[in-house]
């Protein structure tokens, strides 16, 4: 008897948060000429996508909501964040993001939803689109709820201490998450991972 065909196994991604993670850290960034790379992010991302990863950006802009920028704007910040990391010779496969907020904004954007981290939506969208083998794959973000997104679909997580990462350390975070990764940067972070993905 033949033996069933084995399925090639999905692609591996890495869901990147954005603010504090990839770029410095403002508070409702509104302003495209205000987003700066951290340092050291290019080498990162080209290492993890030279090792096969697709670079899925998931992000929380409830500034949206707020009416501190429109998505117009927030499209030409990630415009301008696809355009720096392409001068380094990095392309992201996407940029997913969340505009909503449960409390505050406009009707059209007060609402509760899956997109929003800790909400899973935004993973569950890029993997339907690549179709992304989860069990492969990691998230990398500087709060909790960066990793709680992919933890609900049994994403490995790491933590940065960039932006609020730093904030989430001293406060014991690893206190509640025993297996909580946690290093100083996108650098560190994309190390962990290569040397996890060969395990």
């Amino acid at each position: 008897m033949s033996q069933p065909e084995a399925r090639p196994a999905g692609v591996r991604a890495v869901f990147l948060d954005r603010d504090g993670t990839l770029n410095v850290e403002v508070d409702y960034l509104a302003d495209p000429g205000e987003l700066v790379l951290l340092k050291g992010v290019p080498a990162a991302l080209r290492r993890l996508a030279a090792a096969g990863f697709l670079l899925c950006v998931v992000t929380n802009q409830s500034g949206v909501a707020r009416g501190i920028l429109d998505e117009e704007t927030l499209h030409r910040i990630h415009s301008r964040l696809r355009s720096l990391l392409a001068d380094e010779g990095v392309e992201l496969a996407s940029i997913g993001y969340c505009p909503h907020h449960p409390d505050v904004g406009s009707a059209i954007y007060r609402r509760e939803c899956e997109c929003r981290k800790p909400g899973p939506g935004l993973l569950r969208e890029a993997t339907a689109r690549f179709g992304i083998d989860l069990a492969r794959s990691f998230t990398v973000g500087d709060s909790l709820r960066d990793l709680d997104a992919g933890r609900a679909l049994g994403v490995r997580g790491v933590l940065v201490r960039t932006g609020k990462g730093e904030g989430e350390a001293l406060r014991g975070a690893e206190a509640e998450r025993p297996d909580l990764v946690i290093v100083d940067d996108l650098e560190a972070a994309a190390a962990w991972i290569l040397a996890a993905a060969r395990e």
